[in-house]
């Protein structure tokens, strides 16, 4: 069974196994409770017999006017499973008084948050890679 939790309370490194796929440089288990450590906002989707997160999402915000979806992850063999609707659904709704709410993604991802009622934008991005890993 799948339980969604806001809190990160009790998480462990070897609970994020097997996230940030195809990335060339990935974060660490540590590096990613970091990152899960550091938004203002997390919800997780644990699966309760497995004791292991198969999926979150992280929000940067100022509480006020703007809010940024920085990561949403579904363990690759979690999707489809609607994980990753529940986690959006939840953060869009804990949000639904802010102005803005944006995020970055793949063009062939868009069509997902389409169906969340998010439209098409334009932006500016700039990647370090070098410090893709967080180390």
């Amino acid at each position: 069974m799948i339980a969604y939790r806001y809190s990160v309370e009790g998480i462990i490194p070897e609970q994020l196994v097997g996230f940030f796929v195809d990335w060339p440089n990935p974060p660490t288990t540590e590096a990613h409770l970091r990152i899960l450590r550091g938004s203002t906002q997390v919800v997780l989707a644990l699966d309760e017999e497995l004791d292991r997160v198969v999926g979150f999402v992280t929000v940067i915000s100022d509480g006020v006017s703007s809010a940024y979806i920085s990561h949403l992850e579904v363990l690759p063999v979690w999707q489809g499973c609607g994980i990753g609707t529940e986690l959006m659904r939840r953060v869009l709704e804990s949000h639904k008084d802010i102005y803005a709410i944006d995020l970055m993604c793949d063009t062939d991802i868009q069509p997902f948050y389409e169906r969340l009622d998010m439209i098409r934008s334009t932006g500016m991005i700039m990647r370090n890679y070098a410090r893709q890993s967080c180390s």
